[in-house]
């Protein structure tokens, strides 16, 4: 499996969280503990959602309608 990184251009990890929480969704955003890897992507920090057998589809879709929500907010 073949991991892909995807940011929203110009929006700070800590904005998509915060928006993304008002929709009732918890991710990771910052470093993440992983600075080496930080520095070498050219970042100074990401979002990161996390998935395991309990999410539901119906978790998916909030999530997706919640990074909709920080792409209207920024105008994206």
């Amino acid at each position: 499996m073949e991991a892909r990184m995807q940011n929203i251009d110009n929006v700070h990890s800590h904005d998509v969280a915060s928006i993304v929480d008002q929709h009732g969704v918890a991710i990771r955003s910052g470093h993440n503990c992983a600075q080496p890897l930080m520095k070498r992507l050219g970042v100074s920090s990401v979002a990161r959602a996390s998935f395991y057998v309990y999410n539901t589809k119906e978790d998916v879709d909030r999530l997706i309608e919640a990074l909709n929500e920080v792409k209207k907010v920024f105008k994206q």
